[in-house]
């Protein structure tokens, strides 16, 4: 395997603290915060695949990709994100578009380095260890809201 397939494996399996949380999720969990934060359930579903789409689009260079990210724009929880069926098809959508341009990737691609105003410059491969943490952060918020969180 080269190293573009270790990476998206890598990924992959990392994205599953993430992914598991989702099965078994109901749409009366969604508006769950826990006590003194600001993100309900949905908002953090919603923000990981705001930021996956960004780092297609932004960090791996994916054509084409048009990504309005509500919850890094609104930069807090609107309470929008209510609707099981659209952030559950979002966050497939966005899986997608990232798993299809990290697959893209050549193995000299990694070295590439590139510079967003979030984290400044890294290397493609420092990236995908950003988006990694990014999410497994998220998931342990999401893990946290839905065992101990309540409605607001």
């Amino acid at each position: 395997m080269k190293i573009t397939g270790f990476y998206l494996q890598t990924w992959e399996e990392a994205r599953t603290r993430f992914t598991n949380l989702l099965k078994d999720i109901k749409e009366e969990n969604l508006t769950l915060k826990l006590i003194n934060t600001k993100n309900s359930a949905g908002f953090l579903i919603r923000h990981v695949a705001d930021v996956e789409l960004l780092f297609a689009k932004n960090v791996f260079n994916a054509p084409n990709l048009s990504v309005q990210a509500k919850t890094v724009i609104a930069q807090r929880d609107t309470g929008e994100w209510i609707n099981l069926k659209e952030l559950l098809t979002y966050q497939a959508e966005a899986h997608q578009q990232l798993k299809a341009i990290l697959s893209m990737q050549s193995d000299s691609d990694w070295e590439q380095t590139i510079t967003t105003k979030e984290f400044g410059s890294k290397t493609k491969a420092e990236a995908i260890g950003r988006i990694i943490s990014h999410t497994a952060y998220h998931a342990g918020q999401l893990a946290l809201t839905l065992k101990y969180g309540s409605k607001s």
